[in-house]
């Protein structure tokens, strides 16, 4: 597409959303993997949280989280998610829509092992979303499961990646006069050749 160029340059939008991350952790002072991933309950009610991006694989992008949490039961009886990554620093930001399947396996054990001690133990110990009588609880369970899991516990059963692959990519930059550039990006479904169109600011 001849439109595109300079910073929206390319054929692969996986490897431009690197690219952009790549800038941002240089010029963004907190998370720059940070993105606002919403989901819809059973009633399609919406919901959005923030959680860290932790990889953007050829055709995915991957989180993790608790499986038990409400975010993980929304995801497993939609089966979609969307999420918006913004970068105050670079003046831009990438929406994503896509379908969603579990990261179960040796890539979740990988990560789940680079996390500090604390977090590790922290991922057992927490019911996440769940009701909590008190932070003296918490805390009583961690020291619990410190206890008895010790100092390099396996990952949880019930705690695991998310891949979301999109069908929907969007490329935002700020521009003069409130004229942003947007690029979105669509295919019908994972691997299949996706169409690049500019959009209205």
């Amino acid at each position: 597409m001849s439109d595109r160029k300079g910073i929206f340059a390319g054929d692969d939008p996986f490897a431009l959303a690197r690219a952009w991350l790549a800038e941002a952790e240089a010029s963004e002072i907190n998370d720059p993997n940070a993105i606002a991933l919403s989901t819809v309950d059973a009633d399609g009610l919406p919901n959005a949280r923030m959680v860290l991006l932790k990889a953007i694989e050829d055709d995915a992008f991957v989180f993790y989280t608790n499986y038990e949490s409400a975010k993980a039961t929304e995801i497993e009886q939609a089966g979609k998610a969307a999420f918006v990554m913004h970068w105050k620093s670079l003046r831009r930001q990438i929406r994503v829509r896509g379908t969603v399947t579990r990261e179960p396996g040796p890539k979740a054990d990988a990560y789940y092992r680079s996390r500090s001690l604390k977090s590790r133990l922290g991922a057992w110990a927490s019911a996440q979303s769940r009701p909590l009588p008190s932070r003296a609880a918490l805390m009583a369970e961690v020291a619990r499961i410190t206890a008895a899991k010790g100092m390099d516990p396996d990952r949880p059963p019930f705690w695991g990646g998310y891949r979301i692959a999109p069908v929907e990519i969007e490329f935002w930059a700020d521009g003069d006069f409130r004229l942003h550039d947007r690029f979105r990006w669509t295919r019908d479904g994972a691997g299949a050749d996706w169409s690049v169109q500019r959009l209205n600011p």
